[in-house]
């Protein structure tokens, strides 16, 4: 590859890396997911959505859907296990005081959106399980709402919706590995865990070539498919036993360099083409009507635009009120509705407990709802974010 080329790319690839660029690949998905889920071509959408391909000697021969749900996005949770061992380890949630505001916060973005779908949904069939749709946050769309609308808004509060998304995908990963475990295969699960050893030891070895590790983390995902464990959760595993701190001779970790170049293929490939094989529901009239008289969907909806927002400044302002916390620096109580307005974009994580909790029908509903309390958050954060930047704004004039 010539110099031009490999700067070409190089520059491409950091492109992809941005907020708003990766939002806005995600919202194309999305919206031709629906559009052709919804016309004339609907057949053609299913049809490839449900053909199935791969070796049924090791169960692999999967849906092309199931293999964007279980395969691509294993991608996108080890890009996300990356940030968050980063976090924990090197950054905001290294440090107990400046981390404790966004771990309480989304554990109260968890809790109530839970209980709302809970107490909204009870005794519908499957509720059991669905009302764990709404504790997600989606790392993309609402860093990239905040890109759009918000750019004069202090540094301190994307670190915050950035931390408080980690955490909330933490929260996700387990609820996934908890409820979604049907069966164990305990010979599975014991091939998973020794190849983890092996590759944590590779790590603790300095070993870089990836002719050892990607063959590694093939076999982990196997094996976790196998087992019977959702298979995103071999992506975090993979991420979270991964070097975040650099030795004097490299020029940077390897979970860094792993962020850098798999993060692209994350926001461009990824989530996207879980997008377009999970967003494809129907939205005419009849359907959307449907969502609010629907006990569950209604749930999930409520769930996520008002429990999100009541959950994150809830314990927010509890935190700070007992003197555990303190607010972002350079922000206060406003600019935190604001950004946990965000916290409603549900999305990814979402769709994918959706389609984890319930099946057919029941299903779809679900993932309309997730799409239609999403939009609704992400519309509401945009006008409370673009008053909080004006608010700024004429600060820094001032001074």
């Amino acid at each position: 590859m010539t110099s031009r080329k490999r700067n070409a790319a190089t520059e491409f690839a950091r492109y992809l890396r941005t907020e708003t660029v990766g939002g806005m690949i995600l919202l194309a998905a999305t919206a031709v997911a629906l559009i052709w889920a919804n016309s004339p071509l609907s057949g053609a959408y299913t049809a490839l959505r449900d053909f199935h391909l791969g070796p049924e000697s090791l169960h692999l021969s999967l849906s092309v859907g199931d293999w964007a749900k279980d395969g691509l996005l294993a991608i996108f949770f080890f890009v996300a296990g990356l940030e968050l061992k980063r976090e924990l380890v090197i950054g905001e949630l290294n440090d107990f005081k400046a981390a404790i505001l966004p771990v309480v916060a989304a554990v109260g973005g968890m809790v109530v959106p839970a209980a709302i779908a809970l107490g909204v949904g009870w005794g519908e069939p499957g509720i059991e399980r669905a009302w764990a749709i709404p504790v997600a946050t989606d790392i993309a769309f609402a860093l990239g709402v905040l890109a759009i609308t918000a750019s004069g808004l202090p540094n301190s509060l994307r670190l915050f919706l950035l931390s408080l998304a980690v955490v909330d995908d933490l929260g996700a990963i387990v609820l996934i590995a908890v409820l979604f475990t049907a069966t164990f295969n305990l010979v599975a699960a014991a091939a998973a865990v020794a190849l983890l050893a092996l590759y944590a030891f590779l790590q603790h070895k300095r070993v870089t070539t990836p002719w050892l590790y990607v063959p590694i983390a093939v076999g982990t995902w196997v094996a976790v498919h196998a087992a019977g464990v959702h298979a995103t959760i071999a992506g975090v595993a993979l991420a979270l036993l991964t070097r975040v701190r650099k030795d004097n001779y490299e020029h940077e970790a390897p979970a860094l360099r792993l962020e850098h170049r798999l993060q692209p293929w994350s926001a461009a490939v990824a989530v996207p083409v879980f997008a377009l094989f999970a967003a494809g529901v129907p939205v005419n009239g009849e359907a959307l009507g449907a969502l609010f008289s629907d006990r569950l969907a209604l749930g999930v909806m409520l769930g996520l635009v008002v429990g999100k927002l009541v959950g994150i400044v809830g314990a927010s302002a509890l935190a700070v009120l007992l003197k555990a916390a303190v607010w972002p620096s350079g922000a206060g109580p406003r600019d935190i509705v604001a950004v946990a307005m965000l916290g409603g974009v549900g999305f990814t994580v979402s769709l994918l407990i959706s389609d984890l909790a319930l099946e057919g029908a029941a299903a779809e509903q679900a993932k309309a709802a997730v799409l239609l309390a999403s939009l609704a958050a992400s519309l509401l954060a945009a006008v409370l974010l673009v008053r909080r930047n004006r608010v700024h704004q004429r600060a820094d004039d001032d001074a």
